[in-house]
This record gives structure tokens, C-alpha cells and sequence, in this order.
């Protein structure tokens, strides 16, 4: 099965990984590297999180099978 999904699609789903793994809120996010084809495969971004008001800068790498995330990686910036 083909599933498309746009950029801002992507953003949004791991935007909502981060606030539900991690209790994250997402300040900032930019993408660096889309390599989701077809809704698989790894989403690279750049971002700010915030928690409890203390903000920290992330890379993170967020993996997607059948258009969801389905783990993710990171390394502080």
C-alpha cells in the first residue's frame, strides 16, 4: 500500500511522538533530511523541545513504518 505523506505530515506526527513518549513540546522543528518514501523510513530534523519551561536543542532521527513513528534516535546539538 502507497502512502503519501507531505513534509508538514511528517513534522506533525513526530511532533506528536515527542509530546506523547516524552512529554516534549515542541518549540522548533526544521527538517534536514526527508528519507520517507512511501511512509518508511527516517525523518532527520533539527529541533527545540521544551519541558517545564527549560528549553534543550536536539538532532533527532525519527523512524516511520506504514506512515507512523515508530521510534526515534537523538544526540544533543
Amino acid at each position: 500500500m502507497k502512502i503519501e505523506l507531505n513534509e508538514n505530515e511528517l513534522v506533525q506526527k513526530s511532533i506528536a511522538y515527542l509530546k506523547k513518549q516524552y512529554g516534549e513540546d515542541t518549540v522548533r522543528m526544521d527538517i534536514r533530511k526527508n528519507a520517507v518514501v512511501n511512509g518508511n523510513g527516517v525523518l532527520e530534523v533539527d529541533c527545540t523541545v521544551s519541558i517545564a519551561g527549560d528549553h534543550s536543542d536536539w538532532t533527532k532521527w525519527f523512524s516511520f513504518k506504514n506512515g507512523s513513528v515508530t521510534g526515534m534516535r537523538w544526540s544533543p546539538r
